[in-house]
């Protein structure tokens, strides 16, 4: 280690331990849907760690920025790991630019959604399928719309288990780790871009501002999710 941790800090991973060995007792066959964000990195150093038999997988929209896929390469050569890429249907992403055109979703909420469930909701259905649980990153600080996340929940969306072991992490709590561990990170996070996701819907925050507040900028702060962690229609 790098630096080191707290009391606090240190119960929380031990806390986060326990519910990643509940998983792999309870749960299997079980995956961590990652974006390589900070919190993921948290979460896919503890897996490969801890729980290795819980599967990784990434969503691959296609419109990434060029750090992600550097902290991809970097993660796979640290933990000489593969990660599951999904990408989307590429009729889908054709038919969707043709029609509506290549940045429709700075347009309309509609739009910006439609776009999401093609890239993002639908390979992440066939990443889930067969599955009995799955992970993410999410945190209650994050935004509004995540303010009262539990730790375990079930969800009606895709018929599973959904797990959100850093549910009560703070922004510090997750830098605390990865410094601590020399956890690898998106370079993204070092020019003051906290959320990160598509290149052309993500951008830096600055001082004062909501976590999220990079996402979508130009949409409500109620409607900054993208499909994966809110109820949606079938599509």
């Amino acid at each position: 280690m790098s630096t080191v941790i707290n009391e606090q800090l240190a119960a929380k991973i031990e806390a986060v331990k326990h519910v990643l060995a509940d998983i792999v007792a309870d749960y299997q066959p079980a995956t961590l849907a990652s974006s390589f964000g900070a919190e993921d990195m948290v979460l896919m150093d503890l897996i490969y760690k801890t729980a290795p038999e819980i599967e990784i997988f990434t969503l691959d929209t296609g419109r990434l920025p060029a750090e992600t896929y550097q902290v991809m390469q970097q993660a796979k050569t640290h933990y000489n790991q593969q990660v599951k890429v999904y990408f989307p249907d590429a009729d889908d992403v054709e038919k969707y630019i043709t029609q509506q055109g290549p940045n429709a979703f700075y347009d309309s909420v509609e739009l910006r959604k439609q776009c999401c469930a093609i890239r993002k909701v639908k390979p992440l259905k066939r990443a889930l399928t067969g599955k009995k649980a799955w992970l993410t990153g999410m945190r209650r600080s994050q935004a509004v719309t995540r303010n009262e996340l539990p730790v375990s929940e079930w969800d009606d969306t895709f018929g599973l288990q959904k797990f959100s072991p850093l549910s009560d992490w703070s922004n510090a709590d997750v830098w605390a780790y990865i410094k601590a561990f020399n956890v690898p990170y998106n370079k993204l996070h070092d020019q003051g871009v906290v959320s990160i996701g598509c290149a052309p819907c993500t951008r830096a925050i600055t001082a004062g501002e909501d976590i999220r507040a990079g996402r979508w900028w130009w949409e409500d702060p109620e409607s900054k999710e993208c499909g994966l962690h809110v109820k949606v229609s079938k599509i």
